[in-house]
Formats: structure tokens, sequence, C-alpha cells
């Protein structure tokens, strides 16, 4: 088994470095991160993933990632670089790789693609996500109960689907269980930048935020709301390191067992394009234990929660709910489809604000 890092885009290496020796040739598989691998966060637990991979399948695979590229034209450069290098397997794992990676998988047919909480697939392209708004409906319970101020702080990345309705699940759950309570939801524009999310995170805590979540990547905003000595929660992964008394959970992306089944197949050759969209049942979605700060009654009802989502007896947007305006969205004891979910591009009643284009 044979690792090479590369890390960034500039410093992709040539073919014959990339050779692989004489013999049965492993399953080459390749990793295109948005952040460094040591964001603490989303993309540290792709990585994480990725070992998992190496060490699951042994001298069978030799895997490469890229590091910190960004979305857009740059990222078509890597991943076209990394399929004309022999690669079998390529995992792209931001939303703004999508175009990217649907380019590059047409001019190289033999080569297959995955891509990470997209939607444009191919006969060589498969997309996957993980359903992080289970998770969030039990942050955001908890962090209903927890609220002294009744204001809590969202930092955002970019509007999007996937944010948009991470914000909608921890609000209802929030406002369940406290229905004072006020969402505060700050976009940044970036799914990586400590000095920025730090600052957003700051500026909530001035106007009272006693409890902060993000959808970005670092651990800039657990560090600052260590710092103040308010609460928070770990985003994609165990964040209690950067906050050991202010973190009370986490969601925790465990992208392990997936990246193992889908090298595996693609290695015997079962693999087929599918759209993979797996919760806290599969285990893609997993939370950080309790901290004790939570109290004993508060946990037992978060883990009744997050039992009741994988048992598929709790569905987080569940009726009555209306949009922000006030419309009616879902009737008494309806539930929200998948597809909808999947382009979700609106605030739920009781958030203020507006999502920016």
């Amino acid at each position: 088994m044979k690792t090479l890092l590369l890390a960034g885009a500039a410093a992709l290496l040539p073919l014959a470095t990339l050779a692989q020796s004489a013999g049965d040739d492993p399953l080459k598989v390749g990793f295109i991160y948005v952040g460094p691998v040591g964001d603490g966060g989303w993309t540290y637990e792709h990585d994480q993933g990725r070992l998992a991979l190496e060490e699951a399948l042994g001298d069978g695979v030799e895997t490469t990632f890229v590091e910190s590229v960004p979305e857009g034209a740059d990222a078509e450069r890597v991943i076209q670089q990394m399929a004309l290098t022999g690669h079998d397997l390529i995992f792209t794992t931001s939303f703004g790789f999508m175009d990217a990676t649907a380019n590059v998988a047409e001019q190289f047919p033999d080569v297959t693609f995955e891509h990470a909480t997209g939607y444009k697939r191919a006969d060589n392209v498969g997309t996957y996500s993980a359903r992080f708004y289970e998770g969030r409906a039990v942050i955001g319970h908890i962090a209903g109960h927890m609220t002294e101020t009744g204001k809590i702080g969202y930092i955002a990345s970019y509007p999007i689907p996937e944010v948009i309705r991470g914000i909608n699940a921890a609000y209802l759950a929030a406002s369940e269980v406290n229905p004072d309570v006020e969402f505060s939801v700050v976009w940044l524009y970036t799914w990586f930048d400590p000095a920025q999310e730090a600052d957003a995170a700051r500026a909530l805590i001035e106007q009272g935020v006693d409890v902060i979540m993000q959808h970005t990547d670092s651990t800039a905003p657990m560090t600052a709301a260590e710092e103040a000595g308010i609460v928070a929660f770990g985003q994609a992964s165990d964040m209690a390191a950067a906050g050991p008394t202010a973190q009370l959970t986490a969601i925790i992306d465990d992208w392990a067992p997936y990246y193992i089944r889908r090298a595996e197949e693609v290695r015997d050759g079962t693999w087929t394009s599918e759209d993979t969209w797996e919760g806290i049942a599969e285990g893609m979605v997993e939370l950080a234990p309790f901290s004790d700060r939570i109290p004993e009654e508060v946990r037992a009802s978060a883990q009744a929660l997050a039992d009741g989502i994988a048992a598929g007896e709790v569905h987080p947007f569940t009726g009555p709910i209306a949009r922000q305006d006030g419309t009616p969205w879902l009737a008494e004891g309806e539930t929200a489809d998948d597809e909808t979910l999947a382009g979700m591009n609106f605030y739920v009643e009781g958030i203020e604000g507006d999502i920016p284009d």
C-alpha cells in the first residue's frame, strides 16, 4: 500500500511520479478536499474515511488526496489531473465541485467518480450525502433547552438546500421546546475561513447569543464560544478539543463505511451510479458524547429523539409547519419528502431575515 499526499492544487506531481509498480496494480483512489485535512471538521472526517479505506483494503488500494482546492475552475483542473494520473475512483467532497466533476467525468468515461452532496449523476458518476438535518434536529432540541437568553446564533456557509434545511431543522426542534427562541443566522459565503468564522461568532455573542451552531468547517466558532464562556455544537467532527467546556455535543460525519463499500464495488466490477442519502439509522450521522453540562433529563430526551429518528418513528419535518411568510407547507402529521428537502430554498415560519441569493 502506498499513500501519496498531494498538498495542494499547485503541488500536483507528474505522471511518472505517480506511476504504479509492476505486478498487480492496487485500486487507485483519489480524494479532492475543499479544506485542509487539519480543519478539525468536514475535511478532517473525509480524510478519516480515506485512512479507514487504506486500513480495510490494505495493499489492494493506493490513495491520494489534494487538499484546499477552491471550488470552480481550479477544481476542474485538479480533478482532470487526477483522472489523467491513473486513478480508478475519485471522490470529490464538496457541493461546489459538482459541475467540475460532471465535466471531467464526461471526458473520462472509464474513471468512476463520486460527488458529495451534489445531484448531478451520470453512468460513471454517483452522488452521496448524509442526512445532516437529523443531527441538527437533535442539537436544536438541546439548544432550545440550554439557552438562557433565548438567542441562538447560527454561522452558515452558502445558501444551498443542505445548509438551509439544517437551519430549519434546528430551529423547529428548538422552538418546539422553547417557543420564544430566536435564531440569528450569519452567512459567510465560505466553508473554511477561521478568522471570518471567529469574527462571526464574536459578533453573535456581543448580540446576546449564548448558544452557537455552525455549518462551516473550522473549530474557530467553538474556540470563540469557549473563550466567552457560552456553549456550542461541533460541526462534522467532534470538536471537544477546541471547546472542552463549550461543546455540548457534535454532529459527526462517518464516511468510512461508504468509502470502503464503494471502493470494493469498483474493484469487484459491481459499482453502479447511485444517489445515496443516509443518516442516523445507517451511522453516517453520529452524535458526539453529550456533555455533563446538559441536564440529565435533556440528555435523555435528546437521545430519545435521536433513537426515534433512527427507528423511523420521528421525522424532523413533520407538520403542521408553515413557510416563513405564514403560508402552509406541511399539514398536521404530514412529513416532507426527500425531493422537497433536497431542493429546500426557504425558511420555515419563525426564522427572521432573508436567505441571500
